[in-house]
């Protein structure tokens, strides 16, 4: 460990850690490694894992994730009814209440999703609530009245909701991020800066005390929330830190009590360690084209791209966690799904593909970028595609990298021709992965549209028969991965989280959701 931690701990990053600690001296019950600055807590605008963790405990839907299997618990809904058709849910609310002690109430809950649907709003994951019966209309303008959407509340304690078609695993979808509530009088009375630390009202297990950007946000107890006296943390810190391996020397250090991200250079090292806790994940580590920019407006190029890059070297030489090649897009261990083939590693097809969309041996092939967010293991991985293509293919690429809060910005106005991404599985569904590249998508981030591949998720949205819907969503699947590909699927993730013994409450879990009201440390 001691060897381990010279290696790493240049001394750049311990000024870095040094100079945090000094400015940062507030005890804390559980310190985290969080990851890069976030973008917003401000619940349905936000689009990533770093955001989400600290807005999931600030907030707390009508459901909560049980901390081991990852299952809707009741959370401000004490209980719910679902109709023998499936289309109507009412959930009856717990008496709770707002982090300045006004009562939280079901038209809490009808103004926050109409807040999130709303087009001035402009939420990418709006697509979450288009479940419930003219939601979509609404986002789209097409319905003016939010009366007509179906959502209602027929007393202060109780939400009906009324979907378009059956949604098996919509009662999953009520503890996501975009369905949380938010406090209105908040919201009006301090517009865009409602989340400052000043001014955010939560109804969550904590609440937020301070936020000193690129360092940490620190959180506290909320002794209001409905379920206060079951939290064990006083005090809740989290680092924002972009570099991997800083934050990794931040824990190393004993300055952080949880980290989920390791160096992948010594990820073979640390895993014979007992504090290295691998666990398999819902997630897809993939390429983004934009479809709208040459050369990537060729479907034979985009090819090509995939058909030369070598994942199992890349997995088995760069990333060394335990990581899955992909050649879809959904990972396995879907029950009941059936994967599409993919496309294997084949350098000649790569070629003659690259050669019928007019670059011969590579030849006139234009310099393009590679977009990253700052990330040694992006870099890492963005280096070795970038010599699997010049090697089999004879392009150059262009190395980019951003930090998180531009590299968002960036990809989502499509200023980018090929960008590296990640997408987390919301729930154990196929469906999770499949429905953000239907046209328009908020999350779909390509420029790439497809009436065939949106027909199929509408009608699988549709089907109650499991096996049937399974099926249209294979044949989706197969059209993005086999014969459209604005994405290319490179590996499949593996969590490496490490923490120690005297923390307990945190479980493996498919999505690697850990919610800190569960956590709990023993002070040595």
């Amino acid at each position: 460990m001691k060897s381990l931690f010279i290696i790493f701990f240049t001394p750049i990053v311990l000024a870095i850690g040094v100079m945090l600690f000094v400015l940062s001296p507030e005890k804390a019950d559980f310190t985290f490694v969080n990851g890069p600055e976030p973008e917003t807590i401000d619940p349905p605008l936000i689009t990533g894992s770093v955001e989400a963790r600290v807005v999931g405990s600030l907030f707390e839907g009508l459901t909560s994730y049980n901390p081991k299997n990852l299952l809707p618990e009741p959370g401000i809904a004490k209980s719910w009814r679902i109709s023998d058709n499936g289309l109507v849910y009412t959930f009856f609310l717990r008496k709770s209440m707002w982090s300045n002690g006004e009562p939280l109430t079901a038209h809490d809950f009808v103004y926050s999703w109409k807040r999130a649907l709303a087009p001035e709003t402009a939420a990418d994951y709006a697509y979450q609530l288009y479940y419930i019966k003219n939601a979509r209309q609404f986002n789209e303008g097409i319905v003016k009245d939010f009366n007509d959407v179906g959502i209602r509340a027929p007393d202060n304690y109780t939400l009906r909701v009324e979907l378009e078609f059956p949604t098996p695993f919509f009662i999953n979808l009520t503890s996501f991020p975009t369905l949380l509530p938010v406090n209105r009088a908040c919201i009006e009375a301090h517009g865009d800066s409602w989340t400052k630390t000043e001014n955010i009202v939560t109804n969550g297990p904590f609440c937020l005390t301070k936020w000193k950007i690129n360092q940490h946000i620190i959180m506290s107890k909320n002794n209001l929330y409905w379920d206060a006296g079951n939290v064990a943390l006083n005090v809740v810190k989290l680092l924002n830190v972009e570099g991997i391996s800083a934050g990794f020397n931040m824990y190393e250090s004993g300055m952080a009590h949880f980290v989920g991200n390791v160096p992948l250079p010594i990820v073979d090292i640390l895993s014979k360690r007992d504090d290295f806790r691998p666990s398999v994940y819902l997630a897809t580590y993939f390429y983004r084209f934009n479809v709208n920019k040459p050369p990537f407006d060729d479907v034979r190029v985009r090819k090509a791209f995939s058909y030369a890059i070598n994942k199992d070297n890349l997995v088995e030489y760069v990333t060394k966690g335990g990581e899955i090649p992909a050649k879809t897009f959904v990972p396995a261990g879907m029950p009941g799904y059936k994967q599409p083939t993919g496309l294997p590693f084949d350098v000649d097809k790569a070629r003659l593909l690259l050669a019928e969309a007019g670059y011969p041996n590579g030849n006139g092939f234009p310099e393009v970028e590679l977009l990253f967010n700052t990330s040694e293991s992006n870099k890492n991985i963005a280096e070795v595609i970038q010599q699997m293509l010049k090697r089999n293919l004879n392009i150059k690429i262009k190395l980019l990298n951003q930090e998180w809060k531009v590299f968002l910005n960036t990809t989502k106005k499509l200023d980018y021709q090929l960008s590296r991404a990640s997408w987390i599985g919301d729930y154990i569904d196929p469906n999770t992965f499949l429905d953000m590249f239907v046209a328009n998508g908020g999350n779909n981030r390509t420029g790439w549209s497809s009436n065939e591949y949106d027909e199929l998720i509408r009608s699988a949205g549709m089907e109650n028969n499991k096996e049937k819907r399974f099926e249209l969503l294979h044949q989706a699947e197969k059209i993005l991965v086999e014969e459209e590909l604005p994405i290319i699927p490179i590996y499949f993730y593996v969590c490496h989280n490490m923490y120690r013994d005297n923390v307990s409450g945190i479980h493996p879990n498919i999505l690697n959701i850990h919610p800190l009201k569960y956590v709990k440390v023993i002070k040595n």
